[in-house]
């Protein structure tokens, strides 16, 4: 991965992975895999959101890939990942399939955590057979289900349809990001993280999202444009736990409320005050122990009941 994609040092560089892979998802899309970590170890697999890669997980991969394996990966068209002309919210959910096959051994339990479009993959994955088989817990980050464009607080402007079509115009413009200058940093600070944003992890962000192809950032706005996945959240059955900020302009904190009541077995719900949109990034010891915490609750009990009926 180029350096220009992400920050080469500090506490969001990504650490070098133990092992890379390419998994293959049912349209042939080829997916850039990345496991961290020591074999054998319990699972955590990691879905980052739109414009991101799997460096957006550099802090989490870091803390966990001490005990954990840690299975993260670029969603088509991202990072590594070739684009395809695909883009939808089933092509999401069969590159998850695609990226558990070719990771977990058959039956093999995993703690799933989605940021973002990487929530929404989630969802998207959440009625089918390979999702249950492995999904043992998710933990949902500043993510939502529905009505994302409406919902946005990005346009300071009263809800309605104005705003809605200038959030749409603004989401899904065609015009390149360009170079990190510090304009470009303001913006990103003020479109995706709280007032309070250290300049490391607004430059970790911005690093990773101008690093995003402009044709594969717009070709997504789309998706998300008219995303419906709220009858997916209530096949969600496994423990599903849930952190957002609530300055979050990308994925206001109506979202995250919708998602509680609606999970059919929510163990939880965060709500970081004056934290923005990239929680993993602005919040990483929270998000890394709440992961933790799904794995010493719905994995490890499971793999030592495993061991003693062997």
């Amino acid at each position: 991965m180029s350096r220009l994609m992400h920050v080469a040092s500090g506490p969001y560089a990504p650490p070098v992975p133990a092992r890379e892979l390419t998994a293959v998802s049912a349209d042939g899309a080829r997916l850039h895999v990345e496991v961290h970590g020591p074999d054998g170890a319990p699972a955590v697999v990691l879905s980052h959101g739109w414009s991101c890669s799997t460096a957006f997980w550099a802090a989490q991969i870091r803390d966990l890939a001490a005990d954990h394996r840690v299975i993260a990966y670029d969603q088509r068209g991202h990072g590594r990942s070739p684009a395809n002309p695909v883009c939808s919210a089933d092509a999401l959910a069969d590159d998850l399939e695609a990226v558990l096959a070719a990771t977990l051994a058959p039956g093999e339990k995993a703690v799933l955590a989605g940021h973002s479009m990487g929530g929404m993959t989630l969802m998207a994955a959440a009625g089918r057979d390979r999702f249950r088989e492995h999904a043992g817990a998710v933990l949902l980050c500043s993510t939502g289900s529905s009505r994302l464009v409406a919902e946005s607080l990005v346009v300071p402007m009263r809800a309605g349809r104005p705003r809605t079509w200038l959030t749409r115009k603004v989401l899904g413009s065609k015009a390149p990001l360009g170079p990190v200058t510090p304009v470009a940093r303001r913006i990103l600070k003020y479109a995706t993280m709280g007032p309070g944003s250290a300049p490391g992890m607004v430059e970790a962000c911005a690093r990773i999202v101008h690093a995003c192809p402009r044709k594969v950032r717009y070709a997504w706005s789309h998706v998300l444009d008219t995303l419906d996945l709220d009858h997916r959240v209530r096949e969600l059955s496994v423990p599903a736990a849930v952190v957002v900020g609530t300055a979050d302009r990308m994925t206001p904190v109506v979202h995250a409320r919708s998602l509680v009541a609606a999970l059919p077995h929510c163990v939880g719900s965060t709500e970081l005050p004056g934290l923005g949109h990239m929680t993993p990034v602005e919040a990483p010891a929270l998000v890394t122990t709440r992961i933790r915490e799904l794995v010493s609750t719905y994995i490890g009990s499971q793999r030592i009941q495993q061991k003693e009926g062997a």
